[in-house]
């Protein structure tokens, strides 16, 4: 699974997170993006990769356990 989590990050979560409404939190997500050094961008992208997979994964082992309840 270690291999697919990146590509389907790439290919499924990404693109869903980038068409999402960002409201009131499209200032800040801007602003931080503009401070910060190419170098600096490119962590923050990898600490953000790391947490939608992580809130992925999250979202499905909570998904299969709330079946087993039913």
């Amino acid at each position: 699974m270690s291999d697919f989590v990146p590509w389907l990050y790439t290919h499924y979560i990404k693109p869903q997170i980038d068409a999402a409404p960002r409201g009131d939190y499209s200032y800040p997500m801007d602003a931080l993006g503009n401070i910060l050094r190419p170098s600096e961008r490119g962590e923050l992208d990898k600490t953000l990769e790391f947490t939608a997979i992580q809130a992925f994964i999250l979202g499905l082992r909570t998904g299969k356990g709330l079946a087993e309840l039913q």
